[in-house]
C-alpha cells in the first residue's frame, strides 16, 4: 500500500508551459482523499513551489504537509513554510567553488530559499530564464560577500550554453564529486549540493520523521537529479520525456508531462494498490 508519492515539478508536474493540467490536479485530489501524502520534491527553492502549491490546493487538503526543496538539501512543512531540516556550503566551499567557474563563459551562482546570488559575470540568458521559473529575483554580490556567512547558501549552480555546460561537465565532474553531489539537472545547468545529499535522502529523512517504510513510497520524477529517489522509492516512475539514465534507473514508465504522465502513474500504482 502507497501512503507517500513524492512527485518531482519540471518535466513531470509541469507541462512544457510551466503550467499543471487539470488531470493532474485531479488526481492528486484523488490520491490525497484515499490517505496518500503528496509531496512535491524538486530542485526549486522555497519561492518556486508556491505558486503552484497553493494552486493544487494542497493546504486545504492536507493540515501537515511537507515539501523537499532544492534537491533534498531542505524540508519544509507547509503548514506555516516552517524549515525543518537543512544542509548549507560554507565559506570555504564557496571559494573552492568559485574557482571552477574560471575560464568558462558562465555564471556561478548561490541560492538560497528567496534569492539567486550572482558573483562576477552579467547574468547570462540561462540564469536569468532559470531565476524567472522560479519567481526568484537576481542579486548581484562579490565573492567577498558571498563568504562572510550572511546568506545562507543551500545550493551551487554553474549556468550556461548547453554545449559549454557539456564541457564543463566532462572536464569537471570527476573532480567535483569528490568533495560533493553534482548532477547536470537541465542541459544550461550543473547543480552542486553538499556531499551525500540528494532527492533520495532528502525523501529518506522525511520518510523516517512520517514514520512511513521504504516499500510505502512511490516517487514520479524525469531527471537525472531524480535517480537517487528512484533507487530510494519502492515504485519508481520516470515519464516518458524524461532522460534516459532516469529511465533505466524507474522500475515504471508514465506518458509524458504534455499528456498527464503524473495523474496516469497515480490512478495506476497507487491508487489501485491503496484499497
Amino acid at each position: 500500500m502507497i501512503k507517500l508519492i513524492a512527485i518531482d515539478m519540471d518535466g513531470t508536474l509541469l507541462n512544457e508551459k510551466k503550467h499543471i493540467d487539470k488531470a493532474q490536479k485531479e488526481a492528486i485530489h484523488e490520491a490525497v482523499e484515499a490517505g496518500i501524502k503528496i509531496v512535491l520534491c524538486t530542485g526549486r527553492p522555497l519561492y518556486g513551489i508556491l505558486p503552484f502549491y497553493e494552486e493544487l490546493g494542497l493546504s486545504e487538503l492536507d493540515s501537515e504537509g511537507y515539501v523537499i526543496l532544492n534537491n533534498g538539501c531542505s524540508i519544509h512543512k507547509t503548514k506555516d513554510w516552517e524549515l525543518i531540516d537543512q544542509v548549507n556550503f560554507t565559506s570555504d566551499d564557496i571559494d573552492y567553488l568559485h574557482k571552477f567557474s574560471e575560464g568558462y563563459d558562465i555564471n556561478f551562482t548561490l541560492v538560497n530559499d528567496y534569492y539567486y546570488f550572482n558573483i562576477g559575470r552579467k547574468p547570462t540568458d540561462e540564469l536569468i530564464t532559470d531565476a524567472g521559473f522560479v519567481f526568484s529575483d537576481i542579486t548581484n554580490i562579490s565573492l567577498k560577500e558571498a563568504k562572510n556567512g550572511k546568506h545562507k547558501i543551500i545550493k551551487i549552480m554553474f549556468l550556461g550554453n548547453p554545449n559549454i555546460m557539456a564541457d564543463f561537465q566532462k572536464e569537471n565532474e570527476n573532480i567535483l564529486k569528490n568533495k560533493y553531489s553534482g548532477v547536470l539537472s537541465q542541459p544550461y545547468v550543473y547543480e552542486i549540493l553538499p556531499k551525500g545529499n540528494n532527492k533520495g535522502t532528502g525523501l529518506k529523512k522525511l520518510a523516517k520523521k512520517l514514520g512511513i517504510k521504504q516499500e510505502e513510497i512511490m516517487a514520479i520524477g524525469d531527471g537525472n537529479n531524480d535517480i537517487e529517489m528512484f533507487e530510494y522509492a519502492n515504485y519508481s516512475v520516470a515519464m516518458e520525456n524524461g532522460t534516459e539514465l532516469a529511465k533505466k534507473a524507474a522500475k515504471y514508465q508514465t506518458d509524458n508531462n504534455e499528456n498527464d504522465g503524473v495523474a496516469k502513474a497515480i490512478r495506476k500504482y497507487a491508487l489501485n494498490n491503496s484499497n
